[in-house]
């Protein structure tokens, strides 16, 4: 498959040139700045004081072998003596058991860290993975390691909104807007701005990639290792290929899994018009799937006639919210994620068909708004990947440039385009200073051999980001799982992903060229059940 491109002759997307940033960029803070003094300052501090493991917070949740500790970053890196924060860290250590039953002893190789993306996700459940058979052989060798990175709770938690404002529902998901509606959503986005600058004040300028990588540095040395083992999901590659760049004498293994293009060029602003265009071809796989199944759901038997039910339901609930809070951009939310995962596959379309026979209650459940309490954590999630891609890199800051890019963009793909552009529309008035894109590129020699696995169709993070990283990398081994799409495939269901995974985690092995794996299968449709006259 041929990975989604705005430069495909098909259509060809001429970008308008970024306009200049409100501030100017910060310049590159390499070797011998006062970032690298303060992070090496910060990783003897850490290495000297370790972490204190104990019980986690929220305890009651987690089995009683995770354990949580803290370690002390600064937030300016510029200033290590200066404010520091506290980033929570959690593990499970390594059960030395062999998962076979032999009997044997199985060695410990340390700390494998990892980050499940965002920016704004936690990694802090992470370790509980161990308990799945798929991670038992390494859960086996490895203390699994997870934390919450700077910004997300409950390590310095950002917000930029009152929770209970978050939430904004029902909304509607026009793939033609008006001018009057970009105009409202322009202004959303600019009030959204203004409340991040309001709320983090002078600290929001370090929520950014870099401060992270730096972050991840200094976690290293707290957990006692000399070298990082590190798995990153997502956004987690990009972070991993700065650390890659930074610090590449401290990589033990890396596994970059669901890869972010790292091309300074793409980061982030022409990454998310990929990531728009490469969700329509996976939004046609889903229709095609449930065309696929129509005795299932009667949707229809092709994926015309799957969108026509799409857009049926879409069209009712602009005129009568489903529970009051399912509109049509609940609904488009809901169906995005099964663009990520196809194990949504099944659960989605059974609720559109309920919805569409009367039933709304299914599609209420996986699409409804939730309540002010339940909005805390996606508002902070919300927050950190704002903040982080808006001080990472410059942005248009003339709406016009977006509306002129995302207009021809949506002629070819409807799907997501404008929601992307919603999302990420803060950052046209972002307050704080820019990043320059560190531009990743490692020599023959420089970094030890690392593993990139990607999803052929993965339209979050468009496989051409993986063939750019394994460009950038000396030395790494790209294995795909073929004409398959879930974002993210470590450890999951494919056995030959899982085998490459294991043999490079567990005994240093690449293969000694790009590999490929057959796709795992597809989702198999439940029945729906019509409700009761």
């Amino acid at each position: 498959m041929r990975a989604a491109a705005l430069y495909s002759a098909a259509g060809s997307l001429l970008l308008t040139a970024l306009t200049t940033a409100p501030v100017p960029a910060a310049p590159w803070a390499g070797p011998g700045s006062a970032e690298a003094h303060g992070t090496a300052v910060a990783a003897r501090r850490a290495a000297a004081a370790g972490i204190d493991f104990g019980r986690c917070p929220k305890a009651d949740d987690l089995p009683g072998a995770m354990r949580c500790g803290t370690v002390s970053v600064p937030l300016d890196y510029a200033h290590p003596d200066g404010k520091r924060i506290e980033l929570t860290v959690s593990r499970v250590r390594a059960t030395h058991k062999d998962p076979a039953g032999a009997g044997r002893e199985v060695p410990g190789q340390g700390a494998l860290l990892y980050n499940p993306g965002g920016p704004g996700a936690s990694g802090l459940y992470f370790p509980l993975v161990g308990m799945v058979p798929e991670w038992k052989r390494l859960a086996a060798a490895y203390d699994l390691v997870g934390y919450a990175p700077r910004g997300v709770a409950p390590s310095a938690p950002l917000s930029c909104q009152d929770p209970g404002d978050f939430f904004k529902g029902p909304r509607p998901a026009p793939t033609r807007p008006s001018d009057a509606y970009k105009k409202r959503r322009a202004a959303e986005a600019e009030a959204y701005a203004r409340g991040c600058a309001e709320r983090g004040g002078d600290a929001l300028r370090h929520y950014h990639s870099l401060n992270n990588a730096r972050d991840l540095e200094v976690v290293r040395a707290a957990l006692g290792e000399r070298r990082l083992t590190f798995m990153g999901g997502s956004y987690g590659t990009y972070l991993g290929a700065l650390y890659a760049e930074l610090f590449p004498s401290h990589v033990r293994r890396m596994v970059f899994d669901a890869v972010v293009n790292p091309d300074p060029e793409q980061v982030w602003y022409r990454n998310n018009l990929d990531q728009s265009e490469a969700f329509e071809d996976r939004w046609d796989d889903f229709k095609k799937w449930i065309a696929g199944h129509d005795a299932v759901y009667g949707l229809g038997d092709t994926p015309r006639k799957v969108q026509d039910s799409y857009e049926e339901a879409s069209a009712r609930l602009a005129g009568r919210p489903a529970g009051g809070t399912v509109g049509p951009a609940q609904l488009q939310g809901a169906f995005l994620k099964a663009g990520y995962y196809d194990d949504y596959w099944p659960h989605r379309a059974e609720a559109l068909s309920a919805y569409l026979k009367g039933d709304p209650q299914p599609l209420v459940d996986q699409a409804g708004t939730r309540t002010a309490e339940g909005a805390v954590g996606p508002e902070n999630a919300n927050a950190v990947y704002t903040a982080v891609e808006c001080n990472d890199a410059p942005w248009p800051t003339d709406f016009e440039v977006w509306d002129r890019d995302n207009t021809r963009l949506a002629r070819r793909a409807p799907f997501e385009t404008w929601d992307n552009v919603w999302t990420n529309l803060p950052c046209a008035y972002w307050r704080a200073p820019r990043q320059r894109p560190l531009d990743v590129r490692t020599a023959p020699g420089e970094l030890p051999p690392t593993l990139v696995l990607a999803a052929e169709r993965d339209a979050a993070t468009p496989y051409e980001g993986a063939l750019e990283l394994r460009r950038r990398l000396a030395g790494s081994v790209l294995v795909t799982e073929r004409d398959a799409g879930t974002h993210g495939i470590a450890g999951g269901p494919n056995a030959c992903v899982n085998g490459h995974l294991e043999a490079y985690l567990l005994e240093g092995r690449l293969p000694a060229r790009d590999a490929s794996c057959a796709p795992r299968p597809e989702p198999k449709p439940r029945e729906v059940t019509t409700p009761e006259a």
